[in-house]
């Protein structure tokens, strides 16, 4: 079957620069010298974990403990769940798992970890466990120095736990090239920081995980680190486009669309809305609209309703008409990607199978 003849609105995975992608960060990391632990969160796909793993991979890391599980169902090992869990159903489905397979888990908290502790207790399991630090992003993670130490000293008395090391996230190196590279550079200091905290206390640490898609080229600048975990790379989108992180042929999904309505002037509608495509908005480039129509890049795709996206054709040469098929990149891949139940695969525009979003609506 013809690509274009799928029942749209449809997202579609060119294998072909999938498997490029996962080539060239496996390269990117060995290069540097850094382990690759990916974050699933993009594709949410245990197939294309396994992908990443038989590259290289150490592991695979997620954000919450439903998508732990659907990684372990899929015959994932070396789990990462960054992001501190807390509370008792999550808690014992985590312990749980953890009695099955390798869990690491990312925490910044005293009680998180007594709660972690407790839980693997009573599953009689371990966690691995990362003490988070903030490199500057601001979003979760102790202040690089004493206090991780102090707490890395308290987990290590707790039942059930083993500390393994430190993890921050690099969510602020963004932007250009020479904004990334520069703000990359910035992390030096803060690592450093956190790691001379536990050399003084004397707590041995033997991973030190960040990273992120756009600071994936700059972090074998920084002494210490041991992993990264990008994850837009596999599939990429606009954000990273507009940065210089990757190359327009190196975005493997498209969303297809079809024109359902050209009735007001100046305006073409679309099947795809914000049930499709997600409503995060452009963080890079432009900061304007919802997505890149491929087949019409002066028509903005200006507004979204659940089910409609709005085109502005007034300023285009394409000749918008009903039932015409369109192709567009999304901003953000990991919310669009969230939104479907189905990834149609490619090859030469041919559709030669399917992946079921097993991780989809995994929040809790």
């Amino acid at each position: 079957m013809n690509v274009h003849e799928l029942s749209t609105p449809a997202l579609v995975v060119d294998l072909d620069i999938v498997e490029r992608n996962l080539d060239t960060m496996a390269r990117l990391c060995r290069q540097q010298g850094i382990h690759l632990r990916p974050h699933t969160k993009t594709h949410k796909t245990p197939e294309v974990a396994r992908m990443q793993v038989e590259r290289g991979a150490i592991g695979v890391t997620v954000a919450k403990v439903g998508e732990a599980e659907v990684m372990a169902a899929g015959g994932l090992d070396e789990i990462l769940v960054a992001y501190p869990v807390i509370g008792a159903e999550k808690l014992r489905r985590l312990a749980m798992l953890a009695g099955e397979r390798s869990v690491l888990v990312s925490l910044d908290d005293e009680r998180t970890a007594q709660e972690l502790s407790r839980a693997a207790v009573n599953a009689d399991s371990t966690f691995g466990i990362l003490v988070e630090f903030d490199s500057g992003y601001r979003r979760c993670g102790l202040q690089p120095g004493p206090a991780c130490a102090q707490l890395a000293a308290k987990i290590e008395k707790l039942p059930g736990l083993r500390f393994l090391g430190l993890m921050t996230y690099f969510g602020s190196v963004w932007g250009s090239a020479d904004e990334r590279r520069e703000e990359a550079h910035r992390m030096v200091e803060p690592v450093a920081r956190a790691l001379e905290a536990m050399a003084a206390a004397h707590v041995p640490v033997e991973i030190v995980s960040g990273g992120s898609t756009p600071a994936a080229e700059f972090c074998g600048q920084i002494p210490g680190l041991t992993e990264i975990r990008p994850g837009t790379y596999v599939y990429n989108d606009l954000n990273t486009l507009y940065q210089g992180a990757c190359r327009l042929e190196d975005c493997a999904v498209h969303i297809l669309t079809t024109v359902v309505s050209t009735a007001v002037t100046g305006h073409a509608m679309i099947d795809a809305g914000s049930k499709t495509l997600s409503s995060d908005p452009l963080s890079a480039g432009a900061k304007a609209g919802f997505g890149r129509i491929m087949e019409a890049l002066d028509a903005p795709l200006f507004k979204l309703s659940e089910e409609h996206g709005h085109v502005d054709a007034t300023k285009s040469e394409h000749r918008f008409c009903v039932g015409e098929v369109l192709s567009i990149i999304p901003n953000h891949i990991c919310t669009c990607i969230n939104m479907h139940d189905e990834a149609f695969l490619i090859r030469n525009n041919q559709v030669v199978g399917s992946w079921r979003v097993a991780g989809r609506g995994k929040i809790r």
